[in-house]
């Protein structure tokens, strides 16, 4: 009985040694190295993180960050022994550089392409004046909340081009919310208050004062402004020619016609976001109204890619949701004061 008793004890040892040989030679067996990123857009003076992980997940190592022109971007990380680590990004100047992380004997490698860009909006004139805002195409119940028809007159402003991309956000924000990949993607799924905290971040990086358009502004310019045809669409009564409204995707930004003053994708594509409160009309005339002072909902105007129907990509055509709210068709444009 003695010798069994022996027997099991060695047995109990010898498997726990061995236990403990192949957990050591995991920890020293990397297999690969890989970042979460291949490609990243920066904007000049922001920041973002990489995150490197060893394979096996069981394995660790050392992994040195380097940059190869810390004149466009540096990378600063922790050098301790782990399985993963994270290299803390900073954008420097225009330019494209190229960090690496590799193992403590340099066997394997892994690399990201960071391109550091100007952040700043292509915007457009949009000149001040008096316009009909709410439904004028006579396409609306009696009940609609784009009634009733009311006066607004607005001062000058200026308005973003195009719907914010994928690469702007990302290369502010320094990560991409969207559903749909693509740096000339319209950036979506992104709530109200994500787009607050985008354009605090954008303002900090170039001294300006961007902003959401207030709802007045995007229907003033969707309209096309001075300029306006009175089209039902933002830039002309064939739906077809100005806006992407019965796909299963987004689509680049600017590839459809664009409206009366140069401005794209104010039908279709995404919806956008505005800085106002929803809220009823009111008859009276109103000058550069700033929407309700209090609220539930945020306003989106313009309509999506998603098959809603035509109604919907009217110029005209205000609908509420709350700030928090995110969806793969929610985006928005930029709006900026004249100086």
């Amino acid at each position: 009985m003695k010798n069994i008793n022996n027997f099991f004890y060695y047995l109990l040892v010898s498997t726990l040694l061995a236990t403990v040989s192949i957990s050591c030679n995991d920890n020293s067996s990397v297999t690969d190295i890989k970042l979460d990123k291949n490609e990243l857009y920066l904007a000049i003076g922001s920041t973002a993180t990489l995150t490197a992980n060893l394979f096996p997940y069981s394995a660790s190592d050392k992994m040195n960050w380097s940059t190869s022109n810390s004149n466009v971007v540096v990378v600063e990380s922790n050098d301790k022994v782990v399985t993963v680590t994270k290299g803390i990004l900073t954008a420097k100047a225009l330019g494209t550089a190229t960090i690496t992380v590799t193992t403590k004997k340099g066997k394997y490698t892994a690399e990201c392409t960071i391109t550091v860009i100007n952040p700043e909006p292509e915007l457009v004139l949009v000149e001040g004046g008096t316009f009909t805002m709410g439904c004028t195409d006579g396409d609306c119940n009696e009940r609609s909340d784009e009634l009733p028809v009311h006066q607004v007159a607005l001062s000058s402003y200026k308005i973003t081009k195009y719907t914010v991309t994928q690469q702007q956000w990302e290369a502010v924000m320094g990560k991409n919310p969207s559903y749909f990949k693509g740096y000339n993607l319209p950036v979506e799924q992104v709530s109200w208050d994500n787009v607050q905290e985008f354009i605090q971040k954008l303002n900090a990086l170039t001294g300006k004062k961007y902003r959401l358009p207030t709802e007045a502004e995007w229907e003033y310019a969707a309209r096309g402004g001075k300029l306006s045809k009175g089209y039902k669409y933002s830039g002309s009564d064939d739906i077809n020619t100005v806006a992407w409204y019965t796909e299963n995707t987004t689509h680049p930004v600017g590839t459809k016609a664009p409206n009366e003053l140069g401005i794209y994708d104010m039908s279709g594509n995404v919806f956008e976001w505005c800085s106002d409160w929803y809220g009823t009309y009111s008859e009276g005339a109103q000058t550069n109204p700033p929407g309700p002072e209090t609220g539930t909902w945020r306003i989106i105007r313009g309509g999506s890619y998603l098959n809603f129907g035509e109604y919907v990509c009217r110029v005209s055509f205000r609908i509420g949701t709350q700030p928090n709210n995110y969806r793969n068709d929610f985006g928005f444009r930029l709006a900026h004061s004249v100086d």
